[in-house]
């Protein structure tokens, strides 16, 4: 079977997405369990206004969900979580994925 073409706007996104420290931190978090923000803002040492911004860049590229949910008490919490995905770079698939590049 041979593996699919990857398509090359969708990597230089993901790959954008994931050149940014702070972004591979919160991957790095989300990877061991699902948080919500002001604990992920509070894990990270990053404001909750910076942490939104990264995990909007990240939900963009597909690469994390969330889901709004609400606690006992009726506070509002928003949960993120990471999206299953695996990247295979090679020589091999960067040149499959030229061939799709409409940027």
């Amino acid at each position: 079977m041979e593996p699919a073409t990857v398509n090359g706007d969708e990597l230089v996104e993901t790959l954008a997405t994931l050149a940014n420290p702070h972004r591979m931190r919160v991957i790095g978090v989300l990877a061991k369990r699902r948080n919500y923000v002001s604990q992920l803002a509070r894990e990270l040492g990053i404001s909750r206004a910076l942490l939104q911004v990264h995990l909007r860049k990240l939900e963009a590229a597909g690469l994390v969900d969330s889901q709004l949910e609400f606690s006992e008490d009726g506070k509002a919490m928003k949960f993120y979580e990471v999206r299953d995905f695996a990247l295979n770079l090679t020589p091999e698939t960067i040149a499959d994925a030229v061939r799709t590049l409409t940027k």
